[in-house]
């Protein structure tokens, strides 16, 4: 039964009996109503914002989350490894490979210097894992250009190992007379006495006595620049441009076997011993130039002879003997 509240009436002096409006009641019964509903509402939001209770999605989203976290987390190791062979590779083409081509190591900045550019990561930022998508995406964009210039490093190599195989074809390399063929090794490089002034001057190649017809083989690869008899006292005589500087003269030859612009390899036969020019006796007058000076042939005899050999011919040209041209 519902309380009945009274009031004093001070005009006729006696207490009075409270009489609610139905409107008012309707107010109070409308006006709880909404309180619970907005607190229910509420007291509901808050529940699905705890982690207390997730929803199905929130589930499957922070499994995928997690499965984003393993997946960097193995990216960031192969990255280790891959960034230890790189190092390896790294290793030998700065001091094996650019060693042995005589060419200048890459700087470890260049090779592992990142972007410059701050915006490439702008759309990276303001996520609650940002620091582990930016930190491993800066390490693969680093590790990319690392391979990149490592790429381009070995591509050069590459084309000085091609360039290293063109020189060492083109260095006059072997006797341009075998042994078997040789009479003897008449006069070498250096001063000796001219056979018919007698005087004592430069004798700028090596003479190799052998028969009249002996063949005469080109020391490198090369083109011939000239095969005629017009410089004065080389009789019949080949020269050899063989590139990189070098080229080689064939001289008192009794006859040819190449022509002017040929391209002929190293142990073509290119003539044949004679004694045409100024000379003595059939051999084989043979120079070496390297940028335009006259050098020692007997230094370049490591293709085709022994040690011994070479110790035998080296005491021979040694001899300051008389040339025969």
């Amino acid at each position: 039964m519902a309380k009945v509240k009274y009031y004093y009436d001070s005009e006729n002096l006696a207490y009075r009996k409270i009489k609610v409006k139905k409107r008012r009641k309707f107010g109070f019964v409308a006006l709880f109503l909404l309180a619970s509903a907005l607190f229910g509402f509420f007291s509901f939001v808050v529940l699905l914002s705890t982690p207390y209770f997730d929803t199905p999605k929130d589930r499957l989203l922070l499994r995928e989350i997690e499965n984003l976290k393993l997946n960097y987390a193995v990216l960031n190791k192969k990255v280790d490894q891959i960034e230890n062979v790189a190092g390896a590779i790294e290793e030998r083409d700065n001091n094996l490979y650019r060693t042995y081509f005589n060419t200048a190591a890459i700087p470890e900045e260049e090779r592992k210097s990142g972007f410059s550019d701050v915006s490439r990561y702008k759309a990276l930022e303001g996520y609650n894992n940002t620091q582990l998508v930016l930190q491993t995406t800066k390490r693969v964009d680093v590790l990319t250009k690392q391979l990149a210039i490592q790429s381009q490093s070995l591509d050069y190599i590459l084309k000085l190992a091609k360039e290293k195989n063109k020189l060492l074809a083109a260095i006059p390399a072997i006797q341009p007379v075998r042994n078997e063929n040789l009479k003897r090794m008449a006069s070498g490089f250096g001063y000796r006495t001219d056979p018919f002034t007698k005087v004592r001057k430069m004798h700028e190649g090596m003479d190799f006595t052998a028969k009249k017809g002996t063949p005469v083989f080109a020391t490198g690869d090369g083109v011939v620049k000239q095969a005629d008899d017009r410089a004065s006292g080389y009789g019949n005589h080949i020269v050899i441009r063989h590139g990189y500087g070098y080229e080689t003269l064939y001289a008192h030859l009794s006859k040819y076997n190449c022509r002017a612009g040929q391209r002929i390899n190293r142990g073509d036969i290119i003539g044949y011993v004679g004694s045409t020019g100024r000379s003595e006796a059939p051999h084989l007058h043979y120079e070496v130039h390297k940028d335009g000076r006259v050098v020692n042939p007997l230094n370049f005899y490591y293709g085709n002879i022994s040690a011994v050999e070479y110790v035998a011919i080296s005491k021979l040209a040694n001899q300051e003997n008389q040339s025969l041209d």
